[in-house]
């Protein structure tokens, strides 16, 4: 495990976005479960497949919650989710995934254009959400396929 992340942030001293915090680059504030949260990309590059063909993970269905969706990934062996979790972060969902394309489209983010970008929102037993930020393209692929995911950390604003 590496070293504990940050848990949480005070509104007063949130920095703009594009700039450093946690670990990463604060990029966006979202509402989460009735929560205020700021999102921070991570500089680290996983790449893996999402999980085996045809297996359901009944707790990665969500479409906003990234860290839930990446608890469950992990419980059924993935190992991109694995590392994920283990740099206290997680890969990130459905919406954080376009909340990262609209932060890239600002130039508040760099991410890579050349291969699609893992999110943790699973679709169905065989398939899965990605994303492509050359154009911000999001589509499903096969869960087996190898892919990038950039981890995200969340982080409740108080």
């Amino acid at each position: 495990m590496t070293e504990h992340a940050q848990q949480s942030v005070a509104a007063a001293d949130l920095p703009e976005r594009g700039q450093p915090l946690a670990g990463g680059t604060f990029f966006a504030r979202y509402w989460l479960n009735g929560e205020e949260r700021a999102l921070v990309l991570l500089d680290n590059e996983l790449i893996g497949s999402w999980g085996k063909y045809g297996e359901d993970v009944a707790g990665a269905k969500s479409l906003s919650d990234g860290a839930a969706n990446t608890r469950a990934m992990a419980e059924a062996g993935n190992d991109i989710a694995v590392k994920a979790l283990e740099l206290d972060a997680h890969i990130p969902s459905y919406l954080e995934g376009a909340l990262l394309m609209a932060a890239k489209s600002e130039g508040l983010v760099t991410l890579r254009e050349d291969r699609w970008h893992w999110l943790s929102s699973q679709f169905a037993a065989s398939y899965a959400y990605n994303m492509g930020f050359e154009d911000g393209w999001l589509d499903l692929n096969v869960k087996s396929d190898e892919r990038v995911a950039r981890p995200v950390r969340s982080l409740p604003i108080q």
